[in-house]
């Protein structure tokens, strides 16, 4: 923990890589190592809102930085608070903060801040109704939740795994570090804290001491079989030899080794896994024809496979990638001395007065570490003061000197949780973070555990957990268009199988007039009962995109459907598993039905995301069993409750900001029909009405929306506007009434044709409430579907455009909008498992509005097909141009366009169409940019 975030990493024996990382909203796709990192730092900033402790993600940096830094800092953050709370001692602390960096900490600054942030907090809890908080109580808060958004993300990647986060050891460093982790540990139930020597500078340290490695990587593409043994075996000779002479062309090491790895998959298979070979005798061979002279990578890959995703697939074979070498260089430095043992009780250097939780104000002794010996032993609570560190050890915790200087401290007395069904601000703040990260976690799983390119590699699913009513309490920041829609779902098999449901049911659902968005979002829903209740405590459920269901095209999205039932399979209340029996024969018969062409892949992926719910099913269980179930529940409401809050507040502030308290706007989709929105805003309670009274009728097309679009569309909205993180639930709707007429393309008959409206509507209804609060200009308003396959194989993707400018930022290029936020299949792997050449994928110039501050610009994607094949694209904005706002110019339209081989003919295709291509046909499609925003003036340069 240093002073901006937390990292955070597992280790156990090996180094666990990664190949992909998101920093500051980029992805990077290289070898590295996995860190996950959350914003929570020293430097955090604390925020009070809506009755909601806050603790970052902006930060106070460097400078001016906290307050007691005395540089002008205006925000309290986690430094300050660790400062008041007694855990920073400014007397240990260098003179070197200040205008002229030569002054100690301020803890007076702090503590006038402080005061006026308890005020703030008590000023809000007495309308509330609830009891006022001492201002150590509120300051005891804000560390409190910043330990929960650290214990987040180590969850994530050990409960997320498969593993017991208790089992491990926590290992801290970093200048924060040691004044959270005994919270944090005994938070996690872990009861072992090492702190190294050289904690405060560890990672400075690490580098120092730290192998030099030397990667080599080559494509291989072939199967790992007897046959190409001997020429993978000669690849890796080759890559070895190499790879050490570049090694040690630099430098002289005390040893260089080297590591092989092969990166393999299934064949027809998407994730690919980095693997060492297992040695012969770890483990009886697999497949001792295909045994490398390096030892069994056919049994590394397979157990692994088999820990990462909880199944294998033995009638597939296995590819070989890539050939990867690692050459290590080590350095041989030693770490430092070892120290002397005394005999003599450790003595504390003095005494200070330090606030904890469970006690209060405490004497507490301060040792520093440069006078203690091995094997000291000091009983918390205890502060020790390190040269580059402060290592907080709390009541009821244990800590011993090391003979090399670590800390190890043993974590005891975690006290049983008991808090009371009323609201509290803090805990309120920590079930947030809990309920969030439950529905991470079945995520996490769900991705893991899924077959298909478009769950596993495109991320077209979302996870979330509800209450025993069937609302909405969190959901993972996944896909957009699925937030309403799920707990329209969840709440509709609540009410169509009430008395029913038995523990072991599982619930698959799709159907429009049953909360789905579309057919080939297939919804699973696990109910999770008590013993003590015939009633659901609560609901787990998660959504996917299955490529094919059937229909009457391939990827089951096609662009003249007319008919539901031509969309393919239809599910209102299909129990998957019956009191713990999988109906596969049953689901099969459906499934088959409707035509589908990748059966395998469906059953997989449902599989998989009865695999997610029943992850969140134990996590939760495990808040029950620490907090109680009535707790529990109580807190998904308040929960629910504070998500209200926000909404109201900002519609409050939109009639100030606008000057007014009734709202219009509309738009059109590219047939003409009228998307029409009044929002009437009641200023005094911050409630209001969206009417969209005058949208146009349903078409005999598949552009229709189901209500539970409409709903999606407006909690995401509202989500948007409110401009601060928030618990995005069902609370978010509880001050809007909607009224949407029947009969409307945005309330169809139940067997209308829907496939359009999920993907294309969901945008401009979007568009169309964030015009009406002047908040945003059109973005690109679709999500350009692109499908194409035949009998054999179904390829589905969405492809970005730009974003709309703002009142104080330019839209983005290239970027998927709004209702949805997937990503592009790797050219790899497109290329690798279908039939097609990705001939140009970039950013299409000048196609974003001109403004003060200008739209963002699609993309131009080209694609060769490699044999005959059918081609369906169901697109907007290829009439109607993305608007602009204030003055700002408008997007420019998309296009879609066939280049046939024979001829070399262009073919306009239109927004929604079918076609059969031939061998070496070119696909060119052309995404709308975003509208700009405002007037450009002459001084403007």
């Amino acid at each position: 923990m240093g002073g901006t975030s937390t990292d955070v990493s597992r280790y156990d024996g090996s180094f666990e890589h990664t190949y992909e990382s998101t920093i500051a909203g980029v992805q990077v796709q290289a070898p590295q190592l996995d860190i996950s990192t959350v914003a929570a730092g020293g430097g955090s900033k604390l925020f009070f809102r809506s009755g909601l402790f806050v603790v970052g993600p902006e930060s106070a940096g460097a400078s001016p930085g906290p307050i007691c830094y005395r540089k002008g800092g205006k925000t309290l953050t986690v430094t300050d608070a660790n400062l008041y709370l007694g855990r920073l001692l400014p007397q240990f602390f260098p003179k070197i903060f200040g205008p002229d960096d030569n002054q100690p900490l301020d803890k007076a600054l702090t503590i006038e801040a402080v005061n006026s942030m308890a005020k703030n907090v008590n000023v809000f809890l007495q309308q509330q109704g609830s009891p006022s908080m001492t201002t150590e109580e509120v300051v005891m808060g804000f560390i409190r939740v910043a330990n929960e958004a650290m214990c987040r993300p180590i969850r994530s990647i050990t409960q997320g795994k498969g593993h017991d986060t208790s089992t491990h050891v926590l290992a801290c460093f970093g200048g924060a570090g040691g004044q959270h982790a005994c919270a944090v540990a005994r938070s996690l139930g872990i009861s072992t804290v090492i702190v190294p020597r050289y904690a405060g500078i560890l990672s400075a340290f690490g580098l120092a001491l730290a192998d030099v490695v030397y990667e080599i990587q080559e494509p291989a593409g072939k199967e790992l079989s007897s046959g190409n043994i001997p020429y993978i075996d000669d690849r890796i000779d080759i890559l070895i030899t190499e790879s050490k002479n570049h090694l040690e062309s630099n430098q002289k090491y005390n040893e260089v080794c080297t590591e092989v790895y092969l990166h393999l998959r299934y064949e027809g298979t998407d994730c690919a896994l980095m693997c060492q070979p297992q040695k012969v005798g770890d483990k009886k061979s697999l497949t001792k024809q295909n045994m490398s002279k390096h030892g069994d990578f056919v049994a590394s890959f397979v157990d692994r496979y088999e820990r990462e995703f909880g199944f294998t697939l033995p009638e597939r074979n296995i590819i070989v990638d890539d050939i990867r070498i690692r050459a290590v260089g080590k350095s041989g430095i030693e770490t430092g001395k070892i120290l002397e043992e005394s005999k003599e009780e450790p003595r504390p250097s003095c005494e200070e007065s330090v606030y904890f939780e469970s006690v209060g104000w405490v004497n507490t002794r301060v040792f520093v570490m440069n006078e203690l010996h091995g094997k000291d032993k000091i009983e918390g609570p205890a502060i020790i003061m390190d040269q580059l560190s402060t290592i907080l050890v709390e009541p009821n915790c244990t800590a011993e000197i090391t003979i090399k200087g670590d800390i190890n401290i043993i974590v005891t007395g975690g006290q049983e949780i008991k808090i009371s069904t009323e609201m509290d601000s803090i805990q309120l703040s920590i079930f947030s973070h809990r309920f969030m990260s439950i529905a991470e976690q079945m995520g996490r799983i769900l991705q893991r555990t899924a077959i298909s390119t478009n769950i596993k590699e495109r991320l077209d699913f979302s996870c979330a957990v509800f209450g025993p009513d069937g609302g909405l309490v969190s959901n993972a920041p996944h896909i957009p268009v699925h937030l309403g829609a799920m707990q329209e779902a969840v709440q509709y098999q609540l009410s169509a199988l009430k008395g029913e449901l038995k523990s072991g049911d599982v619930i698959l659902t799709n159907h429009p007039c049953a909360g789905g968005s579309h057919l080939p979002d297939l919804t699973v829903i696990t109910p999770v009962f008590n013993p003590e209740s015939h009633n659901p405590i609560f609901f787990l459920a998660s959504r996917g995109h299955h490529a094919d269901i059937g229909g009457l095209t391939p990827g089951s999205m096609p662009p003249h459907s007319k008919l539901l039932s031509e969309e393919g399979a239809e599910f209102k209340s299909f129990k998957l598993v019956s009191e713990g029996k999988f109906r596969e024969e049953e689901l099969v018969a459906v499934l088959n039905g409707a035509g589908t062409r990748n059966l395998h892949d469906n059953l997989a992926d449902l599989h998989a995301q009865i695999a997610a719910n029943q992850k969140g099913i134990t996590l939760i269980l495990e808040l029950v069993s620490v907090y109680g179930l009535d707790v529990v529940q109580a807190y998904m409401g308040h929960i629910q409750s504070n998500a209200e809050l926000s909404v109201r507040a900002m519609l409050k502030y939109f009639v100030h900001h606008l000057g007014k308290h009734v709202l219009r706007a509309s738009d059109f989709m590219d047939d003409g029909t009228k998307i029409q929105l009044k929002i009437t805003i009641d200023p005094k309670v911050g409630a209001a009405t969206f009417d969209f009274t005058g949208t146009g009728y349903e078409v005999w097309g598949n552009c229709n929306a189901p209500r539970a679009i409409t709903v999606s569309a407006i909690i995401y909205s509202l989500r948007c506007l409110v401009g601060q993180d928030i618990p995005l639930n069902q609370g978010c709707l509880t001050p809007i009434t909607m009224i949407v007429p029947k009969g409307s393309i945005l309330a169809p008959s139940d067997e209308a044709a829907v496939v359009g409206g999920n993907v294309q509507t969901s945008q401009r209804v979007v568009d169309v409430i964030l015009r009406a609060f002047e908040a945003s200009a059109a973005s690109q308003g679709c999500m350009n579907n692109l499908t194409f396959g035949d009998e054999t194989l179904g390829y589905y993707e969405t492809i970005a455009g730009g974003a709309g400018a703002g009142p104080t930022w330019n839209g983005r290029s290239g970027v998927h909008t709004h209702m949805t936020n997937t990503r592009i299949t790797d050219p790899e792997i497109l290329e690798t498992r279908y039939p097609v050449i990705l001939q140009h994928f970039s950013l299409e110039e000048n196609t974003g509005g001109i403004g003060k501050f200008k739209g963002g610009n699609g993309v131009r994607r080209e694609i060769l097909f490699r044999k005959p094949l059918t081609v369906s694209v169901l697109t907007e904005r290829r009439v109607f141009e993305p608007f602009g706002l204030h003055g700002g110019e408008n997007g420019k339209r998309g296009r879609n366009l066939l280049v046939r081989k024979i001829g070399n003919k262009i073919i306009n295709l239109g927004g929604k169409t079918s076609v059969e291509v031939d061998t070496e046909d070119v696909l060119c499609l052309l995404s709308p940019g975003g509208g700009g925003y405002g007037k450009i003036n002459p001084t403007d340069t």
